[in-house]
């Protein structure tokens, strides 16, 4: 069983040159120079102008300028009802741990929300449901009920594990959506964890890599947690 202590997250990927490729990226934009030079050139070397440019970039809304950045991420201890809401990004590729393949032998992980930890009498009482489940998915493979079937029953709060890749546009639009105090506490976390790591190694993005009313100064939701004034639609 686990707790609500979410999601153990690890870059596992990323490139090794990724402000030179991207400058390139930008450069080759605007520049009768080819590609190969630009990524060779003098300034491409100089990080304070390489950064500038891609600041301006990014700013100007040119996006595209950041999908040649491929990032993964090795992610466990993340329940089924997180991992739904991650794989809603389109823009992401998912290997994920297979219900239908991998047959639970014996209590199956799960996750409980915070909430229910938090009160005592009601985690009593969520762990010994998320049993009975267990004692049910077993009795059904042991009657020769295939995992495909017998996992029908799993809940939510089963933990699951992936690798999960996305390029740093999606990673950004990403953070900007699920670092909102308005997303679930479990994916907030996952994906707080999923930013530290990159920052840790491009930290040049750690004012990308936030909630988006901390990137764009407003806060554009229906219903606001008051950190930052609301756009006026």
């Amino acid at each position: 069983m686990n707790s609500h202590k979410y999601a153990q997250v690890k870059l596992i990927s990323k490139p090794e040159n990724m402000l030179k490729t991207i400058y390139t990226a930008c450069r080759t934009c605007y520049s009768a120079d080819s590609p190969l030079n630009i990524y060779d050139c003098e300034s491409a070397q100089d990080k304070e102008k390489v950064l500038k440019l891609i600041n301006r970039v990014i700013s100007s809304g040119h996006y595209s300028t950041i999908e040649h950045i491929q990032i993964s991420f090795a992610i466990s201890n993340i329940s089924r009802a997180c991992s739904h809401q991650l794989v809603r990004h389109r823009h992401m590729s998912f290997s994920q741990k297979s219900q239908r393949y991998v047959k639970e032998k014996g209590q199956f992980e799960y996750l409980i929300p915070e909430t229910i930890e938090n009160n005592e009498e009601l985690k009593i009482k969520f762990d010994e449901f998320m049993s009975k489940i267990s004692d049910f998915y077993l009795e059904l493979t042991q009657a020769g009920i295939p995992a495909e079937d017998a996992r029908a029953v799993l809940p939510n709060a089963t933990s699951t594990s992936m690798v999960a890749s996305l390029n740093l546009r999606e990673l950004i639009h990403l953070a900007n959506l699920r670092l909102c105090t308005r997303a679930q506490k479990e994916i907030r976390i996952l994906v707080k964890r999923m930013c530290d790591e990159v920052i840790k190694e491009e930290e040049w993005l750690k004012d990308y890599l936030v909630p988006k009313c901390e990137r764009f100064g407003y806060c554009d939701e229906d219903k606001s947690c008051g950190r930052k004034a609301v756009r006026v639609k």
